[in-house]
């Protein structure tokens, strides 16, 4: 196992009128063992980073270390970091077992070494009896096992993913998901995994950095970055929410009551721990399952009218017109549909409110 820090790294790439910067003063420490997902909008830096960490880009500013050895601006092939990309890059000439052993043959391991770590890369992504097979008779989900294999069989110290999942269909995504975090942590490796897809990194990361216009947004494990955003741009990217504009009309260590042109809530801190004055201007960020309908009359209750709903079987998805906007709230197990035209009340506990800047 491996850890890797990112120090003060920017990157900037020569255009007119003025240079543009992908990555504007990244710091990361990315613990051994760990699966780390780069996540972000397109255009965000995240890609930048990943090559900037394998080599193929070298930082303006900044250092990259893999444990205590610096290798900003060593080549890629004295990094051992191995990369998965998204088109898989297979050698569509060579067979399965080729294209695995082909990194091995170029280090000049010895024939014998190289049957034997081939066989066992492709053990462990479940396609050791396919080693024979030509690249052009395996489906999307099999290529990227072997892309995979390809990359163990050179045992790197660090292993970099690209977006590998995205050409294949949702259930194969879904199950290729386990199959790469199965494959990370059997093998005890430091996993950097780029994407923009919010269910994927949620289902799969140990930890996440979110990256916004080339710096670092938030960084946190799934549940912190959910439950506990730092900012609206997170509330907004990781997963959907209502943003609610409001004033804090009184603070304390606990959270914040906010005035809002629907009625008031109380809402806790988010994940920074930045606390806003009393009588400032916020946000409140309130996931449409962080609602629930208000029974009788409720008198701190956000008052609306049900103007959609779309059922999902378990859930079902209400849109609540009020003196906010429209509002999402989803129903777990719902009973039956909810009437389009019916007068509602909204609640959110505390836990479910986050207070953000404005």
């Amino acid at each position: 196992m491996e850890s890797l820090t990112i120090a003060a790294v920017t990157k900037a790439f020569p255009a007119k009128p003025r240079a543009h910067v992908a990555l504007d003063g990244i710091d990361l420490a990315i613990r051994p063992g760990e699966l780390f997902f780069l996540l972000g909008a397109s255009g965000c830096g995240k890609t930048t980073l990943l090559r900037c960490i394998a080599g193929l880009e070298t930082p303006t500013s900044g250092q990259i270390r893999f444990g205590e050895r610096d290798v900003t601006r060593l080549p890629p092939h004295l990094r051992e970091a191995a990369m998965v990309f998204q088109s898989y890059a297979l050698w569509p000439h060579l067979t399965v077992g080729q294209n695995v052993a082909f990194g091995l043959e170029e280090r000049k391991v010895p024939r014998d070494e190289v049957a034997r770590r081939t066989a066992e890369a492709l053990a462990g992504v479940r396609m050791g009896d396919l080693a024979d097979r030509g690249i052009d008779q395996l489906s999307g989900g099999q290529q990227q096992r072997v892309a995979l294999a390809r990359a163990l069989v050179v045992r790197p110290r660090v292993l970099l993913l690209d977006e590998p999942l995205s050409n294949l269909d949702a259930q194969l995504r879904v199950e290729m998901r386990r199959e790469i975090r199965r494959i990370v942590k059997e093998n005890g490796l430091t996993a950097i995994y780029v994407t923009h897809d919010q269910e994927e990194a949620l289902a799969m990361a140990d930890r996440m950095a979110v990256l916004h216009r080339g710096k670092l947004a938030q960084v946190g494990t799934p549940e912190q970055i959910y439950r506990r955003p730092d900012n609206a741009h997170v509330a907004k990217f990781i997963g959907e929410t209502n943003l609610l504009a409001g004033k804090a009309t009184s603070v304390d260590a606990t959270g914040a009551d906010i005035a809002t042109a629907a009625g008031a809530l109380r809402a806790t801190f988010g994940a920074a721990g930045w606390r806003p004055a009393a009588g400032e201007a916020v946000q409140v960020s309130v996931r449409p399952e962080g609602w629930a309908l208000a029974e009788g009359e409720a008198p701190d209750a956000i008052r609306g009218v049900i103007t959609d709903q779309v059922y999902l079987g378990q859930r079902a998805q209400l849109t609540v017109r009020t003196d906010l906007g429209e509002l999402q709230v989803l129903r777990l197990n719902p009973e039956g549909p909810a009437p389009v035209g019916a007068a509602v009340g909204l609640v959110a506990r505390a836990e479910n409110a986050i207070v953000l800047p404005a």
